[in-house]
C-alpha cells in the first residue's frame, strides 16, 4: 500500500526484477506515527513486564516458523547468498531471546536516604518513542538490535528501513510482531527517502535516535539531535584493521582475512578494510590471500551456489571500482580480482598499498582487501590507528599475551585476538569510537543505558513543614 510519497519498487540487485512494491512514507507519516505511537506507548509501559517479555519470545517463534520466506527476501531483495541469510536470522532469533529477558530483570536501585523518614530509589523508565534508522547490509539484525530491546523496555518504535531492504529490514519485522501479538501503535514501519528521516529525527514527540549507516549522514543525525538535546545512538562507518604478526599461523591468518573482507561482498562496518602485515610473513600472507580470493566464485544467489553475490546497487559497484582503480594507479598491484560486471564484483586483493592510497583512507564497502605491509609491530600499531575511525580490529599471533599487549594500543571500540574482525554476540557491547560512532550503543548489557532513562523517587509516610 503507498505510504504518503507514493511507492517504489523492490528489486533484485542480481538481476534488476521488481519483486514487488513499497509504500514510501513522508513527513507527514512520521507525524501522525510519533502521536499514534506516543499514545500506545503509555499503556505499553504500565504492562507488567512478563507480559512484554511474552510478546518477544512469540515474535522469535514466528520468526523461526517463517525463516524460510524472510531468508528468500534477504537474498533476492539484498543479494545475499542463503548461508549469510541463513545466518543473519539466526542472529536476529538471538536478539530477540536476548530482550525476552529485560523486562524481568530487575529495574531499580533501593538508595540510601539522607534524611529520616524518607525512602528513597532510583529506576529505569521508558524513554516513549525510539525512531529507528537502520541500513540494508544486514538489514534484519540491524533493525532488530534496536527495535527488540526498545519494545521490551517499554517504548514503542518507530522503524525507518532503508529503501534498498525495505521488505526484508521492514516489512518483515512490521509482520513478526503483528503475528506475536504485540498491540496496535507500538511499532509503525515508514520506509522513505531522506524527508522521512528528517521528520523522525526533528519530531519533538520521538525521545531517541538509533541511526545505523554511514559516518556523514550521522554527522547531520548527531547534530541535529544535539541542537534538540536529544539522545542519539550512532553506529556508523569503520576501516577496520586486521594486524598479522610474524608468529602468525599464516593459514589461519589468510582464511580470516578472507572471510573478514569478502562476506557478503565487504558490504559489512567490520569488514576487515585494511590488511597490516609484518614484513618477514607480507610475501606469504599475500599469495595465500589472493589464492583464497581466486577460489571464491562469484553470481546469482538465487540462482547458483556461490560465495559471493551482487553488491546492492551499480552505483556501490561503480564506487568500488573507483577505488580499485585510483589505488592501483597509485602504485598498487592488483594480485587477485579487480573485476566488475553490473552490480558484480570479484573479490580482489591488492597489494603494495600505502597510507596515503584510496584503499588505505576510505570504507571501500565492496569486495577489496587492501594489504600495507609494515617493519614490525611497532609500525603496525602506527598503522593501524592511522584512521579517523575505531571500530574494531583483529590480531593474527602465535601469542595470545602479544595480541593482549598490541590490543591495548589499538584506539577501537572492539577487539579480537586470533580471529577476523565479523563478530557480534547480543549479549557483548557493540559500537565504535571516532567516527565509527558514540560508543557500545548495542547489546543487552546496554540496552537499559540506551533505551530507558533513570528517575530518582522519594517518598515519606506524612508531609512536614520546612524553614520557609
Amino acid at each position: 500500500m503507498a505510504g504518503g510519497a507514493g511507492d517504489t519498487a523492490a528489486t533484485e540487485p542480481a538481476t534488476g526484477a521488481e519483486l514487488g512494491r513499497v509504500g514510501l512514507a513522508d513527513g507527514g507519516d512520521v507525524t501522525a506515527a510519533a502521536l499514534l505511537a506516543k499514545e500506545a506507548q503509555r499503556e505499553w509501559a504500565a504492562t507488567p513486564g512478563p507480559e512484554r517479555a511474552a510478546v518477544l519470545r512469540r515474535a522469535a517463534q514466528v520468526l523461526e516458523a517463517g525463516r524460510a520466506e524472510v531468508e528468500r527476501w534477504l537474498v533476492r531483495e539484498g543479494g545475499a547468498v542463503p548461508a549469510k541469510a541463513a545466518f543473519e536470522i539466526d542472529l536476529v532469533l538471538g536478539e530477540l531471546w536476548e530482550a525476552a529477558a529485560l523486562p524481568t530483570q530487575p529495574w531499580g536501585h533501593l538508595l540510601p536516604t539522607s534524611q529520616p523518614g524518607r525512602s528513597s530509589e532510583a529506576r529505569r523508565v521508558p524513554l516513549g518513542v525510539v525512531g529507528i534508522i537502520s541500513p540494508w547490509n544486514f538489514p534484519q539484525v540491524l533493525s532488530m538490535r534496536a527495535v527488540a530491546p526498545a519494545l521490551a523496555l517499554g517504548n514503542a518504535v518507530i522503524l525507518k528501513p532503508d529503501l534498498n531492504t525495505a521488505v526484508s529490514g521492514g516489512v518483515a519485522i512490521a509482520r513478526v510482531f503483528e503475528e506475536a501479538g504485540l498491540p496496535a501503535g507500538l511499532l509503525h514501519v515508514l520506509p522513505g527517502e531522506v524527508e522521512p528521516g528528517a521528520a523522525l529525527v526533528s519530531n519533538p514527540d520521538v525521545a531517541m535516535i538509533s541511526f545505523t549507516g554511514s559516518t556523514p549522514v550521522g554527522r547531520e543525525i548527531g547534530a541535529t539531535a544535539g541542537r534538540l538535546l536529544k539522545k542519539v545512538s550512532l553506529e556508523l562507518g569503520g576501516n577496520n584493521a586486521l594486524v598479522v604478526l610474524d608468529d602468525a599461523d599464516l593459514d589461519a591468518a589468510s582464511s580470516a582475512g578472507a572471510w573478514g573482507s569478502f562476506l557478503h561482498q565487504g558490504q559489512v562496518c567490520m569488514t576487515a578494510g585494511r590488511h597490516i602485515v609484518v614484513e618477514k610473513v607480507a610475501q606469504e600472507y599475500l599469495e595465500r590471500l589472493a589464492a583464497r580470493a581466486a577460489g571464491l566464485p562469484v553470481g546469482d544467489p538465487a540462482a547458483e551456489e556461490v560465495a559471493l553475490g551482487p553488491l546492492i546497487n551499480e552505483k556501490q559497484a561503480t564506487n568500488v571500482e573507483r577505488i580499485v582503480s585510483e589505488t592501483a594507479a597509485a602504485g598498487a598491484d592488483v594480485l587477485a580480482g579487480g573485476k566488475r560486471d553490473g552490480a558484480f564484483f570479484t573479490p580482489t586483493v591488492l597489494g603494495g598499498v600505502t597510507t596515503t592510497m584510496p584503499a588505505f583512507r576510505e570504507e571501500i564497502f565492496g569486495p577489496v582487501a587492501p594489504v600495507t605491509v609494515v617493519a614490525d609491530e611497532d609500525e603496525a600499531v602506527a598503522v593501524a590507528n592511522d584512521s579517523e575511525y575505531g571500530l574494531v580490529a583483529a590480531i593474527q599471533t602465535g601469542s595470545v599475551t602479544r595480541g593482549r599487549r598490541l590490543a591495548e594500543r589499538l584506539r577501537t571500540g572492539m577487539i579480537h585476538i586470533n580471529d577476523q574482525t565479523l563478530n557480534n554476540d547480543a549479549f557483548a557491547p557493540f559500537g565504535g569510537v571516532g567516527a565509527s560512532g558514540n560508543g557500545a550503543t548495542f547489546g543487552t548489557q546496554s540496552s537499559w543505558e540506551e533505551f530507558t532513562a533513570w528517575q530518582w523517587v522519594t517518598s515519606r509516610e506524612q508531609a512536614q513543614p520546612f524553614p520557609f
